[in-house]
């Protein structure tokens, strides 16, 4: 199989839906998935665009996204790509897919002059968990999210 990584376009946001509604059901929270096609369109192509997407393709079928976007390390007083989404398809899993989407977003954190590149996993995902401290990442188990949304964010806006 021959695995390729390109840049989404506007053409792919149903596919990147798709993907998205993927991800969801297998971290068993569709119930929280409230993007549409028509959002997407206008946070990922609008301008500026909110994030970047990148499409892996396995034999020209599409089989995985990341989707990143970059931040900012005070600490580092450089840029840092943080990888919000990556999902690969059931039927393309274990073929090197995965590490192919995450070389390439390490590669345009390099070439972004990025001093790091950091995502999230669920503590329950240890196939993720593996996956991630076999290329080489560390977990960073005594940093907690915190997150403002929906009624509490509204209320300080």
């Amino acid at each position: 199989m021959s695995c390729s990584i390109r840049t989404a376009t506007v053409a792919d946001v149903p596919l990147i839906l798709e993907f998205i509604r993927g991800l969801a059901d297998y971290e068993k929270l569709s119930h929280e998935v409230v993007a549409t096609e028509a959002a997407l369109r206008g946070t990922l192509f609008g301008s500026p665009p909110a994030a970047h997407v990148v499409i892996a393709e396995v034999d020209g079928r599409p089989a995985g996204f990341a989707l990143y976007f970059f931040n900012y390390s005070t600490f580092l007083a450089k840029p840092g790509l943080y990888l919000e989404d990556l999902f690969v398809k059931p039927e393309f899993r274990g073929a090197g897919t995965g590490k192919a989407l995450l070389l390439h977003l390490a590669k345009i954190a390099n070439a972004r002059g990025c001093g790091r590149m950091e995502w999230s996993v669920l503590d329950w995902n240890e196939p993720a968990i593996k996956f991630y401290e076999a290329l080489g990442a560390r977990r960073m188990r005594e940093w907690q999210i915190c997150r403002l949304t929906g009624p509490a964010l509204t209320q300080y806006a």
